[in-house]
């Protein structure tokens, strides 16, 4: 038998001294180590409030307080919800039997005791009680990871004082939507404050799920910040095998009207014209980061003109809203945001992208989406 199953805290719940010291043994014959009893209800209530057990063997008929009421005040209490409960009774009608399934048993063992019958149905009981707590226990580690990893994406995220400080110098507003998947994905973005009213900016996607994508972006976004120009090659160091990453990396240079970038297998930059001209799209193209060593990534450029605005986003974005040429493309053109762009209100267009995104991406995303909205409304 499994230790963890021989150790499993066993009440007997029993007003006659010969049925509990009875059960007693057979238990402790099949290799059951931790068994206690109770001699009626009011006693069993008061051990397992002083003490949970991991199985109840309980029987239904008893003075004062009988196995009914004990099931049901037991079911009535949240923290002993998914206590088994096997009740031990002489009960041979079908309502009987019915009427204690109601009053919350989970399994019946028949009068007079067959010891195969008993033994069997404690360990089976047991077993998916062990297999739950550890499931339970598995899960609350994973939340617990998760819920760091998150708070350690929310502290890496530009905070609105970079983002003011850096887009003032270069004539424009940086705006920005992210929503993160259940299980956290590798979605990143970044700003690098530069010389000469410019700044960079990143948008990286880590391959997988979970706290280890998340934790390779938080590496990718120490590596950016530290040697940007070399990142091809670095990551591939950084990374293990089979590990990548899809990036795109660019220059905002206000004065210029210039966005220059290099993409790394990302999502393509959209610029978003003036006047209700046609959208610009960028390239996306090229090999993800941590592929191969020695990789480069060819510079390319957009051009930035006053009252556009650019869009970078993350792959899920246009996933979610139906691919580059359908439901993005759409929905840039759309009156909402084209009347809201030639107002001037920035802020106006990118709620009516980012509204369209959340209603598509449903209330729990299967993937981390992000997007950012660099907008030169008013620049002249």
């Amino acid at each position: 038998m499994d230790d963890a199953i021989a150790a499993c805290r066993i009440l007997v719940v029993d007003d006659t001294d010969f049925n509990r010291t009875l059960i007693g043994a057979l238990l402790g014959e099949a290799g059951f180590q931790n068994v206690v009893y109770a001699k009626d209800g009011f006693d069993a209530l008061a051990q397992i409030a002083a003490e949970a057990p991991d199985l109840l063997i309980l029987d239904i008929m008893m003075p004062g307080m009988d196995g009914f009421e004990v099931c049901r005040r037991l079911r009535d209490d949240h923290a002993y919800a998914d206590l088994p409960v096997l009740v031990q009774t002489a009960l041979s009608s079908s309502d009987d039997r019915n009427r204690a399934f109601a009053a919350g048993t989970t399994d019946l063992i028949s009068k007079p005791l067959d010891r195969t019958e008993l033994v069997a149905r404690v360990r089976i009981h047991l077993e998916n009680r062990v297999l739950i707590r550890d499931l339970q226990t598995y899960r609350a580690r994973v939340e617990g990871e998760l819920a760091m990893a998150r708070s350690m994406y929310d502290h890496l995220l530009p905070s609105a004082a970079l983002c003011a400080t850096q887009t003032d110098r270069a004539g424009v507003t940086l705006r920005s939507h992210t929503a993160l998947s259940s299980d956290l994905g590798g979605d990143l973005w970044g700003v690098l404050p530069l010389a000469g009213g410019r700044f960079g900016l990143f948008l990286l996607d880590m391959a997988g799920r979970g706290v280890s994508a998340a934790l390779n972006a938080f590496r990718m976004h120490t590596l950016i910040h530290e040697l940007a120009p070399h990142l091809g090659e670095r990551a591939v160091c950084l990374l293990e095998l089979g590990q990548h990453a899809t990036v795109i990396y660019g220059v905002v240079d206000g004065a210029a009207e210039r966005f220059t970038y290099a993409a790394a297998a990302a999502a393509p930059p959209v610029l978003v014209p003036p006047d209700g001209a046609a959208l610009v799209f960028g390239e996306g193209s090229g090999q993800p980061v941590g592929i191969a060593a020695g990789t480069r990534y060819e510079e390319r450029s957009l051009p930035f003109p006053p009252d556009s605005a650019l869009v970078l986003h993350s792959t899920a974005v246009l996933e979610a809203l139906g691919g580059r040429n359908g439901g993005l493309a759409a929905l840039l053109r759309s009156p909402a945001v084209r009347n809201a762009l030639a107002a001037g209100d920035g802020g106006g267009a990118f709620t009516a992208v980012t509204a369209a995104l959340a209603a598509a991406q449903g209330d729990v995303p299967l993937d981390d989406h992000t997007l950012v909205w660099i907008g030169r409304e008013g620049a002249r």
